[in-house]
């Protein structure tokens, strides 16, 4: 059972989510790609459900998110978006889907929202991304931003490692978390970033701000589900916690499924009609 009781069932907005900011209230975010874990996480009473471009690596198998697309993107979201009774769903728009040209970003934006059924979508970066962010608010659609460590960019910075822990880079994001309160995006993700310019960020902005990696002072928290559960045992950064290990116990559980094949204990008498 679990041990948190949803007091609201109400579909989560962003209204709902500044207001949870304003009220004190923590926000709490996890990723899913697909129908059966949306639904189990969306019963949990999770507040926000990132299709994350994070699929690439959990549900393709690929090195980094670079490689995911549009098409790949609403195939995930509309099966998330299915299960997602409550909590609001945000979609990652992949790379190179709103980098150029705002109107196309715009068009990419409209068309995972028509295909989706998805609440709002979220992109990487900060000044540079303004005008993409005012086409896509243009359109009506909710835009998260996302700052710090940008896994869409790793190509240009080479390393997963902690973002702006040097005064220039850490003023810069300052001001693009500023930039993007301005623009009007409804809340901000910060990503693997000293504990203390999160705090800073989140005291200098009126919207919600939402970590991973980056200290307790921001307004929410957002981890992947499979690297929360145990699925993926192979990614260990430091701001994981476990709180289960789902991947050790598929392994033992199919490994008695085949032993009892194996040896003919399955079926039984009262597993066949």
């Amino acid at each position: 059972m679990s041990t948190y009781t949803i007091t609201d069932t109400k579909k989560v907005t962003t209204k709902r989510i500044k207001d949870m900011m304003l009220n004190g209230e923590k926000i709490a975010m996890l990723t899913s790609y697909d129908y059966t874990m949306a639904s189990l996480v969306d019963q949990a009473g999770i507040d926000i459900i990132l299709v994350g471009d994070s699929a690439s690596n959990v549900m393709q198998g690929n090195a980094t998110t670079i490689p995911i697309t549009v098409d790949d993107m609403i195939v995930f979201g509309r099966t998330v978006a299915r299960a997602a009774k409550r909590a609001m769903v945000i979609v990652d728009m992949p790379f190179g889907s709103y980098q150029g040209d705002p109107i196309e970003a715009q068009r990419n934006a409209v068309r995972i929202m028509r295909e989706t059924g998805a609440d709002g979508v979220k992109l990487e970066g900060g000044r540079e991304m303004r005008g993409a962010i005012e086409m896509i608010l243009r359109a009506g659609i909710p835009v998260m931003g996302h700052l710090g460590l940008t896994p869409q960019s790793i190509n240009k910075f080479g390393t997963y490692a902690t973002r702006a822990t040097g005064d220039e880079e850490a003023l810069r994001l300052l001001a693009d978390a500023q930039v993007l309160d301005e623009v009007g995006c409804f809340a901000l993700v910060l990503e693997k970033i000293p504990a203390m310019l999160a705090q800073r960020v989140t005291d200098s902005i009126s919207i919600p701000t939402i970590g991973i990696g980056a200290g307790a002072a921001t307004h929410g928290q957002v981890l992947v589900a499979h690297d929360m559960l145990g699925l993926n045992t192979a990614f260990k950064p430091k701001f994981l916690r476990l709180y289960n290990n789902l991947g050790e116990q598929i392994v033992d559980s199919v490994g008695n499924y085949i032993n009892d094949v194996k040896r003919g204990d399955f079926p039984n008498e009262n597993e066949q009609y």
